[in-house]
Parts: structure tokens; C-alpha cells; sequence
């Protein structure tokens, strides 16, 4: 299981992005979110330093707007262009937004106030005027929220992929978000100790649903009308979640925990068992079109035999229907031939998940 703590170390960060050039659009990097988190999603728009507070008009609400099967997944994963792993000429911005919660395993009593930080993406000409879909991708184990996407000041080579997927077309404009399941680090990095790891993983809801969110969709433009916990659930299918090795764990109980905030879910090299059962039963009651999960491994990967079972449980389950039985279907497994625990399968397979929503 020593293996598994890989995690993301190295990944979306294993080539060089020193030639990123800083993006001048926007000229302040730092977000400070003061809002006090409470136990349910606020009801007030979060009040917010340096960014104007957004005007979005409403979501109807229980309306599906998202795009659901109408094209199929691809049997083979698209490869990375070599040439995307350089700066490309319409760059995106890294920003740096502070939030307030509270500590993971005391959060119900609101005892230990923390504050947060997470990494936010803006695409090349973001425009308060234009809404964006919300990505929030989680970092596996050994690792933190500045590994998948870097920083403002060390953009990482994924950055330069995601800019290069927008300009060509072949990604939607989208506002992607990079937090941690780090708690305190009181012992060193939290991530770096797997059953620590697994708890706060599964803990993450709370802060993710009542601080994170609010926090990011408050402060930037999405199809969220306000940060009220019916617009938020109205604009679900804008909203997705994903995350390698330890951020896939959290993706799944995103998925147990979070089903009302998310439609699409993109789980990659989950390397551990869970209780299926359990997670799988957060759709009761569903309708099986409104969300969808994408999972994503390689054959030379630990995780393989582990998401091929878990798989064919979500085949025997009345919660999930096959892509490749079904075209209506609501979820896809893909397997890299060749592919291991690896940065560069965490940088391709996240690409393909994200060229694939909302497309």
C-alpha cells in the first residue's frame, strides 16, 4: 500500500515551466475571502479584498444545462502535443485565494478556525461578463495545492497544457481550482501519511461544500446566481471534481458527499479499496442522466486492479450503466496501455477528462 502515497509527487510539475511569462491581465494575484464559514452553505455573497463582487444572473433553478452523454468518450485517450508544454501565446492566470474554515476532524464544532489556500486558474480573457464552468482538482498523496498547477510567481508545465487546450478549441474556457485535504501539517505534510490522508479525504466535504465553494464561486464568475445553497445546487452540472491517486479518494467521496454540487467526476489511479457500496448508494433516488463519473488508469499502474474492480462493481450496480453498453450511459473507464503511477499520466489523464467535459 506504501506505494500508493506516490500521490502526485512530481506530477503536472516534471518539466520545466520556467519560460511561463507572468500574465499582466490581472494585476493583483492574491484573493483574501473573510467570510466566517458556517455549518451550512452561507446565504450572504462573501466579501472579497481585491475582486469585485460578481454579478451572474440566476440559474433556473433544477434546470440541467450540462451536456451529459450527447457525445461519445473516446476509446483512446488523446496524447498530449509535445508543443503544449510550453508557454503558449494567450496564457491563463494563477491566482492565490485565502479562505476561512476550520479543522478537519473538530469542523462540526467549529472550535479550530484555519485559513486556506488554494490555487485558482482563470483562462486566457477572463471576463466578469462571462460565466465559466468550475473544475476543483485534487492533489494526490506527498503533495499540496501548489503541485498540480504551481504557483503565480512558477507557473507549472500543466498550466502551459491547459492554456494551449483553450486556445486550440478543444477545452471550454473554464476556472479551474487546485485545494488541499491538508489539515494542520503539525506532524509534517499531511498527505505524505496514508491513513491520515484517507480520513481527511473523506472529511474534505465539510470545508469543500460549506468554505471552498463559496469562497471561490463568491469571488469569481461561474453559473452560480449567488453562493446561497439552492444556486448553488441549481448549478451543478457547471461543477466538476477529480483528482490522482489520494485525489482521486477524495473525488469518490465527493461523489458519496457531494453528489447535489457536482454532475461530473473524474477519479484517476485510484490505488485502494473503499466501501463501493456505500459511495456508490450517495445516487439513490438520482436520475442516473445527471451525473456522470470518468475513470481513468494505465495498464502498468498499481492502481489498475483496483479500479478494474471497482469498475465492474459500478457495472453490476443499478446506479451506473456502462458508456460502451450503453450510449446513454454514466460512466467510462479508460485504460493507458503502458501507463504507470506516473506525472505524466496524471497531466494527460486530466487533460482528456477536461477536453471531454462540457465540450
Amino acid at each position: 500500500m506504501s506505494l500508493f502515497l506516490i500521490g502526485l509527487l512530481g506530477a503536472c510539475g516534471s518539466r520545466n515551466a520556467s519560460d511561463v511569462t507572468p500574465v499582466s491581465d490581472i494585476q493583483d494575484k492574491t484573493v483574501q475571502v473573510n467570510t466566517v464559514p458556517t455549518e451550512i452553505v452561507s446565504t450572504e455573497t462573501a466579501q472579497v479584498e481585491t475582486v469585485p463582487a460578481k454579478t451572474v444572473p440566476k440559474v433556473e433553478a433544477n434546470k440541467n444545462t450540462g451536456s451529459g452523454t450527447k457525445r461519445p468518450v473516446p476509446q483512446e485517450l488523446k496524447v498530449i502535443p509535445e508543443e503544449y508544454y510550453q508557454a503558449a501565446d494567450q496564457q491563463g492566470t494563477l491566482m492565490d485565494l485565502y479562505y476561512d474554515t476550520y479543522e478537519s476532524f473538530s469542523y462540526n464544532e467549529k472550535s479550530k478556525p484555519l485559513q486556506k489556500h488554494a490555487v485558482v486558474y482563470l483562462p486566457y480573457g477572463y471576463s466578469e461578463d462571462q460565466k465559466y464552468d468550475v473544475f476543483y482538482l485534487m492533489h494526490g498523496g506527498w503533495a499540496d495545492e501548489t503541485m498540480t498547477l504551481g504557483t503565480p510567481k512558477s507557473p507549472s508545465s500543466f498550466k502551459n497544457i491547459i492554456d494551449h487546450a483553450i486556445a486550440a478549441g478543444e477545452m471550454r474556457p473554464l476556472i479551474i481550482v487546485c485545494p488541499t485535504y491538508n489539515n494542520t501539517n503539525e506532524n509534517g505534510r499531511d498527505s505524505a501519511n496514508f491513513s491520515l490522508a484517507m480520513q481527511l479525504t473523506e472529511n474534505y466535504h465539510n470545508e469543500l461544500i460549506n468554505d471552498l465553494i463559496p469562497a471561490v464561486e463568491g469571488t469569481y464568475s461561474t453559473y452560480a446566481a449567488s453562493i446561497r445553497k439552492d444556486d448553488l445546487i441549481a448549478s451543478r452540472d457547471h461543477r466538476g471534481f477529480g483528482g490522482f491517486s489520494m485525489g482521486s479518494v477524495a473525488t469518490w467521496r465527493t461523489f458519496q458527499y457531494g453528489l447535489d454540487y457536482f454532475r461530473y467526476f473524474l477519479p484517476m489511479s485510484c490505488g485502494t479499496s473503499l466501501n463501493e457500496k456505500e459511495i456508490f448508494a450517495a445516487a439513490e433516488g438520482r436520475d442516473p442522466h445527471d451525473y456522470f463519473v470518468f475513470v481513468v488508469t494505465g495498464t502498468d499502474d498499481f492502481a489498475y486492479s483496483y479500479d478494474k474492480s471497482r469498475t465492474d462493481l459500478m457495472r453490476a450496480s443499478k446506479y451506473f450503466s456502462d458508456v460502451d453498453d450503453n450510449a446513454t450511459g454514466n460512466f467510462a473507464f479508460r485504460v493507458k496501455d503502458g501507463y504507470s503511477h506516473s506525472g505524466k499520466a496524471a497531466m494527460e489523464y486530466t487533460y482528456n477528462g477536461l477536453v471531454w467535459f462540457w465540450k
